[in-house]
């Protein structure tokens, strides 16, 4: 009976760290959004952004940053990993068929394949910062901007270089969809996860959890595909009207 105790205490305890990783994530999320739509107002507008983030604290808080949010990336996947291997155990038959339950069941494709997505994500993530962050397999060499007086890299060029390849723009809808995927489930799971459970309110949680990742996945695409279809590659201005 202890074991069971134990075994059950560990699971909520995994959801708990889920679904809080998950918030904190979405948090995330938003803020990163925010600072990418300035690829839409101009190569000034986001390397200013850019260079005023990485220098917060003389330079040093990006990488405390960037450490938390490895720490975050890991635990919401360990736990989301550990969670899921522990209900496969409990049910070990699985689902003949990944479909909206109906109802008031919130089981759909996107409940059922949040492991696949959030796979996916993670590989995204080591990548996006290995490309956008490193420099890795950037197109071409990049002269340095002045902001504030000071050099610092055209991170706005590297990206619109990336975002006017039609493969890149490709698989970066893919992974917005999946994102966008991921959300509409994880959103009012974190929520159920840390102890909302009313009936009343449930129904509002999970809607606006489709909501917020409809809007998220739609400011997302919004981006690449501005860029490859108005943004000169090269010069890094709008092409519209000539």
């Amino acid at each position: 009976m202890s074991v069971l105790t134990d075994v059950t205490r560990s699971t909520i305890g995994k959801k708990l760290l889920n679904g809080l990783t998950g918030l904190l994530l979405c948090g995330f999320i938003v803020a990163h959004l925010v600072g990418n739509l300035l690829l839409l107002v101009g190569s000034e507008a986001f390397n200013s952004y850019a260079y005023t983030l990485h220098n917060l604290g003389h330079g040093a808080l990006v990488p405390i940053a960037e450490v938390g949010l490895v720490i975050l990336f890991g635990a919401h996947a360990a736990s989301g990993i550990s969670v899921a291997l522990t209900r496969r155990r409990a049910r070990p038959t699985g689902y003949e068929k990944k479909a909206n339950a109906g109802g008031k069941s919130h089981k759909s494709a996107s409940s059922t394949s949040m492991i696949i997505t959030g796979g996916v994500l993670l590989v995204f993530v080591i990548a996006h910062v290995a490309v956008f962050r490193g420099g890795f397999l950037a197109p071409r060499e990049y002269a340095e901007v002045m902001i504030n007086g000071r050099a610092t890299h055209d991170l706005y060029a590297l990206v619109v270089d990336w975002f006017n390849q039609a493969p890149t723009v490709g698989l970066y809808t893919v992974v917005m969809l999946l994102l966008g995927t991921h959300l509409r489930h994880g959103f009012w799971s974190a929520f159920q996860s840390l102890g909302a459970t009313n009936p009343k309110y449930m129904p509002i949680i999970h809607n606006v959890g489709i909501a917020f990742a409809v809007i998220m996945t739609f400011g997302f695409l919004m981006i690449p595909i501005y860029i490859f279809l108005f943004v000169d590659p090269v010069a890094g201005s709008t092409m519209i009207g000539g």
